[in-house]
């Protein structure tokens, strides 16, 4: 009989695949469909990071709030929200999550504390302030947490942020996602410091860098800081080191990237592949298990697509509706 030495039980170990298995499927999917030309807009793809959403994630409720960027697929589905209406969202249908009006980057779903993806770098650091805000004043110990890519670090908005966090003592997390490069440009051009850790420590708040394609290592380092700011301890920073398979948005030649990049990093820095093969070798779960959550995902994101298509338009007397609120 196998021993469990993983921080979380069979159940929640599933669970865990399961969501970064979503994600990357849905991912997936929609880099094929959009090359058909049916989706407005822009699309930014988060395959190859599922380990830090959902490791992050995993710790929360719908209590708490988080604040995502233009790269916010698996943010919020990792956070609860609807897949089918995710996708018809992206598809610009009136049965999607913000009915057709936000489309991929500006995806919300407030029940579930998704306080929405977010086109604008960095904006999300002020709002899961007032989000910090609003649960310490509550005292329903929930946390706001915003993610920040490696170039939106660098926006003005992000270190007044933390410096406001730090001065109010808010339960707030920043999540640096840093793939290596700002749209394309390196981080190592583009910023000055090795470590983000070294931000945090300018306004006094603890930080901790860890490898962002290893889930556990994610999972626990979130949990620390997400338990220290339940309990009133204050604002914190998780720089996540990972990469992303596909380019800045759809459409990306990603001429930058060395020869031969995007392949090393599918083939030995993929975040399902590590999750899976350290799992599988304690015993805990089979592959045949493993299998079967892909299929059922891949039937789920099939059911997604086809429903999203199917899906009517919204219509004119729309246009104004959600805009102005009745007093």
């Amino acid at each position: 009989m196998s021993t469990n030495p993983f921080p979380l039980d069979k159940a929640d170990l599933m669970k865990a695949y399961r969501t970064m298995r979503t994600i990357r499927e849905f991912e997936e999917r929609l880099h094929v469909e959009f090359a058909k030309g049916d989706i407005p807009g822009f699309v930014h793809l988060y395959a190859g990071e599922e380990a830090c959403a959902t490791g992050i994630m995993m710790h929360l409720t719908d209590v708490d709030r988080i604040a995502s960027t233009h790269r916010g697929h698996g943010h919020c589905i990792a956070k609860g929200v609807d897949v089918h209406e995710m996708m018809a969202e992206i598809y610009g249908k009136a049965t999607g999550a913000c009915r057709g009006k936000g489309g991929s980057m500006h995806i919300a779903d407030l029940a579930k504390g998704m306080m929405g993806a977010n086109g604008i770098l960095g904006a999300g650091a002020p709002l899961v302030c007032g989000a910090g805000l609003a649960a310490k004043f509550r005292g329903d110990g929930g946390v706001g947490i915003t993610f920040i890519g490696d170039g939106a670090s660098n926006q003005g908005m992000v270190l007044e942020s933390m410096n406001l966090a730090a001065v109010w003592n808010l339960p707030v997390i920043f999540v640096v996602e840093n793939n290596g490069y700002a749209e394309s440009t390196s981080v190592d051009y583009a910023t000055a410091v090795d470590s983000y850790v070294d931000r945090a420590s300018g306004f006094g708040l603890p930080g901790v860098t860890v490898d962002g394609t290893d889930f556990f290592a994610v999972y626990e380092a979130a949990g620390e800081m997400i338990r220290r700011a339940r309990e009133g301890g204050g604002p914190a920073l998780l720089e996540c080191k990972m990469v992303r398979f596909f380019g800045h948005f759809e459409g990306d030649a990603q001429t930058y990237k060395a020869k031969g990049e995007n392949d090393y990093n599918r083939e030995h820095r993929d975040c399902l592949k590590i999750f899976a093969a350290r799992v599988r070798e304690t015993g805990v779960v089979t592959a045949e298990e493993f299998a079967a959550v892909d299929q059922e995902v891949g039937a789920l994101i099939e059911d997604a697509v086809a429903s999203a298509k199917a899906a009517p338009l919204p219509s004119a007397r729309d246009l104004t509706s959600d805009v102005y609120v009745a007093y």
